[in-house]
């Protein structure tokens, strides 16, 4: 992935809260074809580097690039609208809406037509299409009918990443997808996951080491806002600090 070109680029990304430094000096690139895990324990940093490259807060200083344009003054909408979509640590569906609907409704919100006040929103072709095509990639496609909050814990984190996709993103940033989830669960978002990466760049936080190391390409470590290891999941499990650090008595030798 070395030599592919970046899709998202965090150059010396620097994040304060007053005296607190929570990111610091964090670099990064994220290629098409590729998942790129940040793990950490809790405090770390992660969901504020999150927050910074998907435009949710401003860094204090450094610079994020999407496909090669600074994108560092650009608005969260913005950003979004030039191809990067994110899921968070809560679920953030619609429960009284039909699995279908909670995906043209994102659909629509990436694709508006204020122009054409006289047709309904539903019936979009635009937005049902791309609806219809994100819900058969998370594999969701045959219970779209459904009302979202019936669903289970997995299916609900599936429709969260589908209502991404419905968007058309190039860049998915996901923050802890299989958190609470089951063996089952697991496996079936570790697959959807794996079926992503043609065609995107993923950005994944988590704290299922297991999984972490199964799916990722690369593996960034984050102690106290800063980098202390990144690489292929073999090179981070044997770094001898991150197993001091982090990882302890699970990788250590």
């Amino acid at each position: 992935m070395a030599d592919a070109p970046a899709l998202l680029s965090a150059h010396k990304i620097t994040r304060r809260f007053g005296g607190l430094t929570a990111v610091s000096a964090v670099s990064l690139r994220l290629a098409e074809g590729e998942i790129h895990a940040v793990i950490g324990t809790n405090g770390a940093g992660k969901s504020t580097l999150v927050n910074v490259l998907a435009g949710e807060i401003a860094p204090t200083s450094g610079k994020v690039e999407l496909a090669g344009t600074d994108v560092t003054a650009w608005s969260q909408p913005a950003r979004a609208r030039a191809g990067l979509g994110r899921s968070y640590q809560r679920t953030t569906i619609f429960p009284r809406f039909t699995v279908f609907e909670n995906c043209r409704l994102a659909a629509q919100a990436a694709f508006p037509q204020p122009w054409n006040w006289w047709s309904p929103a539903a019936a979009c072709p635009v937005s049902t299409a791309a609806a219809r095509e994100a819900l058969d990639k998370a594999g969701l496609a045959p219970v779209q009918s459904r009302v979202a909050g019936v669903l289970s814990h997995g299916e609900k984190r599936q429709l969260e990443i589908a209502m991404c996709l419905a968007t058309r993103p190039r860049v998915l940033l996901l923050d802890e997808p299989l958190a609470g989830m089951g063996p089952e669960e697991t496996e079936r978002m570790l697959a959807l996951l794996a079926g992503l990466k043609s065609g995107h760049a993923i950005l994944l936080v988590e704290h299922d080491m297991d999984a972490v190391f199964r799916v990722s390409d690369r593996i960034t470590v984050m102690v106290n806002g800063a980098v202390i290891a990144s690489g292929v999941p073999d090179a981070v499990r044997a770094d001898r600090e991150v197993q001091l650090a982090y990882l302890g008595e699970i990788f250590g030798g």
